[in-house]
């Protein structure tokens, strides 16, 4: 019996999606600068819209600042998370730190629930009991926030939103974009007409916004840490179609998983027909992998088929009381996202 173990390092291959060349280079400068040209609009514009809620008692325009205080939060926990995933593996880190961006993504989801739930509280409030509000601070300083935002939101598009990380900076800022727009419409709504629960109003519709993006954000970054596999591939599918290559006669213990955003791994044991090349067939599956799934980071270990192995009945499937002798009961593969045998 040989066998062949096969470690793709991500650095030297390359990752499916283009998020290895997104953790250092040009390109990792270029995503720094637009996320720090975003993050001086928001921090200059949000210390005036304090001050001008206050002055005005308008609960949509402090909310306002205050999506934007966790809009800067969240893009300065992206900076550092870039950096600190641009870090090369070292020590227990055989990863490296590429996870901290997730870390991140989750916080920014986090921040928005917890946020929707202060301001949702808030807004039902004043509905019953609406407060006076200066509708023409409201309409002028909205007016601002939109022009602010739309340049922010302009600068983070143009990074790299393939990262969750950066993704969920992105969706604090587009949020707030459509905050401000709510915001705006209220105001003129209470200069022409008065109503002053439309403050409240537009501050129920940023809620909603925050909690959609939240829920986004804390269900991906949840995926990734629970080891599932990306989203909308099927690691049976994956299986099936790697166990019909030719001269693979089974798939074990088959797992696919996310490193990071855009950064998808797979290890498998192949079993292969005897006499045949272990080394080719890991080739062959290797660039069935990348080509198709765009999974470059492998571990593979190959060996021939044991002369006590049974034979592959029609079809591809084993007769269910097989065992194999050093992985235990042969299974199909679950909804989890591992299999832990694939038969031709």
């Amino acid at each position: 019996m040989s066998s062949a173990h096969d470690h793709k390092d991500e650095d030297g291959h390359g990752e499916g999606g283009g998020h290895a060349g997104h953790s250092h280079g040009v390109s990792a400068d270029a995503d720094k600068r637009y996320l720090t040209g975003a993050l001086s609009l928001i921090v200059a514009f949000m210390a005036g819209e304090v001050v001008v809620g206050i002055l005005a008692s308008s609960l949509a325009l402090i909310s306002d600042a205050a999506h934007m205080l966790t809009d800067a939060a969240s893009i300065v926990l992206a900076l550092v998370a870039m950096r600190l995933a641009a870090k090369p593996p070292q020590g227990g880190y055989t990863y490296g730190l590429k996870r901290a961006e997730i870390l991140s993504a989750q916080a920014n989801g986090l921040s928005l629930l917890v946020l929707s739930v202060w301001l949702g509280y808030e807004a039902i409030r004043r509905l019953v009991s609406p407060p006076e509000v200066t509708g023409g601070l409201v309409l002028g300083t909205a007016l601002v926030g939109i022009v602010i935002n739309v340049a922010a939101t302009w600068l983070i598009s143009k990074a790299n939103r393939s990262s969750l990380n950066v993704e969920g900076a992105f969706q604090h800022i587009l949020t707030d974009l459509y905050a401000f727009i709510a915001t705006a419409v209220a105001g003129l709504i209470m200069v022409l007409t008065g109503f002053a629960r439309a403050d409240a109003i537009a501050s129920l519709i940023v809620v909603a916004l925050m909690l959609k993006a939240g829920v986004g954000l804390v269900r991906e970054s949840g995926r990734i840490f629970l080891e599932a596999a990306p989203a909308g591939l099927s690691p049976e599918s994956v299986g099936q179609v790697l166990a019909d290559r030719p001269n693979v006669s089974q798939i074990h213990d088959l797992h696919i998983w996310q490193i990071t955003s855009g950064m998808a791994a797979a290890s498998a044991h192949v079993l292969v027909a005897p006499g045949e090349d272990c080394h080719a067939v890991r080739a062959d599956l290797e660039s069935v992998l990348a080509a198709k799934y765009k999974i470059t980071h492998t571990t593979l270990q190959v060996d021939h088929v044991p002369d006590s192995l049974p034979s592959i009945t029609n079809a591809g499937e084993m007769a269910a009381e097989h065992c194999d002798e050093s992985h235990g009961p042969v299974h199909r593969p679950d909804a989890s996202g591992t299999a832990s045998e694939t038969t031709p």
